[in-house]
């Protein structure tokens, strides 16, 4: 109350204000004569540093980093403290967005066995391969970007990025790790292609391709990240 009669006395006056309050006018100038607190004082000078550290680092820093700066500064401050007057200031870290969402799964009529299982290991190169599309975000947007890695060696046979997750961004990195490895004289009659249940990987297009290529297909369970297990 004390604050609002501050910032809207020049205008209203101190009674007018307080007979709408339920404050005595003796009470606000009691409040305003009292010695500032020893925490107030404090406070102040604590908002002031944080907010330095906030702008000096472009206005990203949360609560937790903003606690570590100030500290490593030599300001000894508790973290809620900092956490406290941030939310007094308005002050916040960036917040990240959501990412999108790059699984939308397909129909489930004949859908492949998983063959893999979460075992992700191979006998030899062109046994087993896995493919996963991920995403990075860039200042003009979402960007994705499709793998295909062979598990025996951990090496990127095939990728490719887009700005879309049409089924041609999987189906460009798969026909760069074919021809990559049919130019270098590869046998891929034992290769099984384990992905995701994205219906990028379950389109027609796609899965005609895996059948001229003879590769077994093979489709994990949900939540199964091929690429990070």
């Amino acid at each position: 109350m004390i604050s609002y009669i501050d910032d809207h006395k020049d205008e209203y006056g101190v009674e007018p204000i307080c007979r709408e309050l339920p404050i005595a006018p003796s009470t606000y100038y009691a409040a305003k004569a009292r010695p500032e607190s020893k925490r107030s004082i404090a406070d102040a000078v604590t908002a002031e540093n944080i907010s330095r550290v906030h702008r000096e680092n472009y206005s990203v820093y949360g609560a937790r980093k903003v606690y570590a700066a100030l500290n490593r500064e030599g300001h000894k401050v508790a973290r809620c403290t900092v956490e406290r007057l941030m939310r007094r200031t308005g002050l916040h870290g960036v917040r990240r967005a959501k990412g999108p969402r790059t699984t939308v799964p397909g129909p489930l009529s004949e859908r492949p066995a998983d063959l893999v299982r979460r075992q992700f290991s191979a006998p030899a190169p062109n046994c087993l391969w896995v493919a996963d599309i991920t995403y990075v975000r860039t200042f003009s947007g979402w960007v994705y970007a499709a793998f295909v890695l062979d598990v025996f060696s951990r090496r990127v046979v095939g990728w490719q990025l887009s700005t879309t997750m049409h089924t041609a961004l999987a189906l460009d990195a798969l026909e760069m790790g074919l021809w990559t490895r049919r130019r270098a004289g590869k046998d891929l009659s034992q290769l099984v292609h384990h992905s995701d249940r994205g219906v990028q990987y379950r389109a027609i297009r796609y899965t005609e391709r895996l059948a001229d290529a003879e590769a077994v297909a093979s489709v994990g369970a949900k939540g199964d990240s091929p690429l990070t297990g």
